[in-house]
């Protein structure tokens, strides 16, 4: 007759056994493998489809001026609903993905924006078209708030400068595609035609983001318990580098946007007078965006961020100056000057918050990107007073104050001591 014989304190049953091992095993996505094509692709058509359809409506703001019978900053609510509601969302849409998963929530955001753009087109009066703006920002909060989390998860981190800069590409790339499409259509259709048109687009995007991503290997759900949040909350703002990534995203935005809000109407007027189809047609300065944000990305990987950032401030200073003079090219060169730091420092700062951000990333990216549409919305707007009161110098007067509170930032962020184990490269 054989005896039962207990378990031994030390013994653990296989499953348990298992369980532990998978928490405490991370199987990331190592660079040149298939899976980090497929995730870079998936997250570049996120990234497009989320920066066209919020940005489209850019090139129009002129036209709505005329059609609404509105001013240049009541206008720009075009686009600051959506940016605003936005940043709201990415307090919510940010925390769902830490319990749900982060695949889940960046579909469902990618497909729900695309039909409410179709919608927007549709609809007969302007504060219907800002109703359903705004829905389009609430729901593109899903993907914005998730997109650096899963990367900062699933990516090797010796490889997440790289994938971050051509995830941020894809940003790019988007923003430039909306701009481009509807800035050169609607000198020859409708502007409800051109939203329908970036809509179509947005959708093809989210089936082959929707077939391709891989699913996550790295993600642990976390508790959705308010004071959990709170918390995590609280962590990130004892830290002492994410409240300054925060502020750098706010201002740093703020800068950009405001630049490409109010270029238009100065294109328009004298002394240039130029058509919309070729205002439009500026947006491909957004390709030294493209490259900047893989590029510098990369460097950043190497060199370390806190040597990249202030680097790059400095680039958006100098195109933001080029853009003061007259003639026509050095205003498009400023541009594209501009543009290239801007993303350059955005690719900097967004995968810093991954590698700073030691629990509950899913929050901290959903704050850095809070702070960032919310500097979107709130500069984006009040950019239209400064170009009421004075015009090109009073948009250059405002910039160039966000632009040295951000390299101020930045030379702050360069004077931190690295985290523990986490090598000069942070």
């Amino acid at each position: 007759m054989k005896t039962a014989v207990a378990p031994l304190a030390h013994e653990v049953p296989p499953a348990v056994q298992d369980d532990v091992v998978a928490e405490l095993k991370e199987i990331y996505i190592e660079k040149g493998t298939p899976a980090f094509m497929r995730t870079v692709l998936a997250l570049f058509c996120g990234g497009f489809a989320t920066f066209a359809l919020l940005y489209c409506v850019q090139p129009m703001m002129p036209l709505l001026s005329h059609e609404y019978s509105i001013n240049a900053a009541q206008s720009s609510l075009i686009l600051s609903v959506a940016t605003g509601m936005l940043a709201i969302g990415l307090l919510i849409t940010g925390p769902i993905s830490d319990r749900v998963g982060r695949k889940p929530v960046m579909v469902a955001a990618l497909f729900a924006a695309a039909l409410c753009t179709m919608a927007s087109a549709m609809m007969p009066s302007w504060h219907g078209v800002l109703a359903m703006r705004a829905l389009i920002g609430l729901s593109l909060s899903g993907l914005a708030a998730v997109a650096m989390t899963y990367l900062s998860e699933e990516i090797h981190p010796q490889h997440i400068g790289l994938a971050m800069g051509l995830y941020i590409g894809g940003n790019a790339i988007g923003g430039m595609s909306g701009r481009l499409i509807t800035g050169v259509l609607i000198d020859f259709v409708s502007w409800h035609t051109a939203m329908l048109v970036i809509g179509g687009l947005a959708l093809i995007a989210a089936a082959v983001f929707w077939k391709i991503l891989p699913e996550s290997k790295n993600f642990r759900a976390r508790s959705l318990h308010p004071r959990s949040l709170l918390d995590g909350f609280t962590m990130h703002f004892r830290d002492a580098g994410l409240p300054l990534l925060f502020l750098e995203a706010f201002v740093l935005m703020g800068a950009f946007v405001t630049l490409f809000n109010y270029i238009g109407y100065r294109l328009l007027a004298e002394p240039y007078h130029m058509e919309q189809a070729f205002v439009g047609l500026l947006s491909v300065v957004y390709l030294s965006g493209i490259y900047s944000s893989a590029k510098i990305g990369s460097l950043a990987d190497k060199l370390g961020r806190r040597k990249v950032l202030w680097g790059t401030i400095a680039l958006m200073l100098g195109g933001l100056a080029l853009t003061m003079f007259t003639p026509l090219p050095l205003v498009i060169f400023g541009m594209l000057v501009f543009t290239f730091g801007f993303f350059g420092a955005h690719s900097v700062a967004s995968s810093w918050i991954g590698r700073r951000a030691n629990k509950a990333k899913g929050q901290a990216s959903s704050l850095y990107l809070f702070s960032y549409y919310a500097g979107s919305s709130i500069a984006g707007t009040a950019g239209g007073v400064f170009w009421h009161l004075g015009g090109w110098n009073g948009i250059g007067l405002f910039i160039g104050g966000l632009l040295l509170v951000a390299l101020l930032v930045a030379l702050k962020l360069a004077k931190l001591p690295p985290l523990p184990g986490s090598g000069a490269t942070i």
